[in-house]
């Protein structure tokens, strides 16, 4: 498989496999998400979106460039999530705290989920460190190999 391919393929299984290892958590193991989360799941969804297009479009190293670039801004986002969890540095204040009015009657309400506090971890690294760690990885793979020329 040439270094186009290999990019292409990578820039749909990375960030589809971190996408269902999010979801799995969630919906397997009541691991809601916080906002911190969500955003670290929207740049993965455009580069989902961006690896597929690889495949069909012209420049397709383009396209896997930029879908390389997504799973590498979902890293980032991951750094900072990761680093607000062990307490390097403050988070967005929103959603570190709670809310102020919160009706403890509705049932139907979502789960309140604190972006500070890591709901579980492997090895020390929370999940939103191991999607630093895979991304920013996977995602500097994705742009190598589409940048490479045969």
């Amino acid at each position: 498989m040439d270094g186009l391919n290999q990019a292409r393929t990578l820039a749909v299984l990375i960030p589809a496999g971190l996408l269902g290892g999010a979801y799995i958590s969630e919906y397997g193991f009541g691991l809601y998400p916080c906002e911190m989360c969500w955003w670290q799941r929207y740049p993965h969804f455009a580069a989902v979106a961006l690896g597929l297009i690889s495949f069909a479009a012209q420049p397709a190293r383009v396209w896997a460039a930029l879908a390389g670039l997504a799973i590498i801004t979902s890293g980032l986002i991951g750094g900072f999530h990761a680093g607000v969890e062990y307490g390097w540095w403050e988070g967005i204040t929103g959603c570190s705290t709670l809310p102020s009015a919160i009706d403890v009657m509705d049932v139907n309400a979502a789960p309140i989920v604190r972006c500070d506090v890591a709901p579980w971890d492997l090895f020390g690294i929370s999940l939103a460190g191991w999607n630093f760690l895979i991304s920013c990885t996977g995602g500097a793979a994705v742009v190598a190999l589409a940048a490479y020329k045969k």
